[in-house]
């Protein structure tokens, strides 16, 4: 049995994408998800992946669904904290409700998803955390006030961490995607996904198989060096 990984937000799209290539590259791995449990048994169906239910967003959950994933899978060596939703609404509209639902998820999500697991990777002097972050997160948005505060705090969650695991071999990182064609872009009005793309320089949407790339290189054991650094994948349309 290879390093076991486990994927957030793993069933669907980019997390999806992600899930297949570890997979691939002889990871075990297991794929959270939230709420779509038929979505879920087609994904085990297919990819022989298996899924595990529980809200990010909740501490006791993740620590519960976690320690199910250690005890048939083994201990957790990858992390891939890719479980995210959005609430858009310009700033005078946003709702308290739709600031704490984002929150909840995109960001305390990511605490609840790696805080249990680093004991035993500090223990066993090895571990790998990758953070799904966006390109919103690097330069805001319009209506995304809460996504984009999200997505910037997970950047900082990532160059807190590499700097307090790098002694043990652990690392953390940050993918900040672009526009990816996942099913949520596509169901946006094809005037709207043109205007998207005429932003991009490579004049195209990326495909969730470039992120899971980039995930795989970063969860490798001999990534160690990269530690704390954020790969923008968005097609030239923005740089740090």
């Amino acid at each position: 049995m290879g390093r076991v990984a486990l994927v957030t937000g793993g069933t669907r799209g980019i997390g999806a994408a992600i899930c297949k290539a570890l997979k691939d590259a002889g990871y075990t791995v297991a794929a959270n998800f939230a709420g779509n449990e038929e979505a879920a048994a087609k994904f085990t169906e297919e990819t022989g992946i298996s899924t595990y239910k529980w809200n990010v967003g909740s501490y006791e959950e993740s620590q519960a669904g976690i320690a199910k994933i250690e005890e048939e899978l083994g201990p957790i060596d990858v992390v891939v904290a890719n479980a995210g939703i959005t609430r858009d609404a310009p700033f005078h509209k946003m709702t308290p409700e739709q600031w704490h639902q984002v929150i909840d998820t995109n960001l305390t999500g990511v605490f609840n998803t790696v805080h249990p697991v680093w004991p035993g990777m500090r223990e066993r002097k090895f571990g790998r955390i990758v953070v799904i972050s966006s390109i919103n997160g690097q330069k805001g948005q319009f209506a995304q006030v809460n996504y984009a505060a999200t997505k910037a705090g997970d950047l900082g969650i990532v160059k807190s961490l590499a700097q307090e695991g790098a002694r043990a071999n652990i690392t953390a990182n940050a993918i900040c995607p672009g526009y990816i064609a996942t099913e949520m872009v596509m169901a946006v009005p094809e005037k709207v996904r043109d205007s998207i793309v005429a932003q991009i320089p490579t004049g195209r949407l990326g495909e969730p198989e470039e992120i899971a790339r980039c995930v795989v290189f970063l969860a490798a054991d001999d990534a160690q060096f990269v530690n704390g650094s954020t790969i923008s994948a968005n097609g030239g349309q923005f740089f740090v």
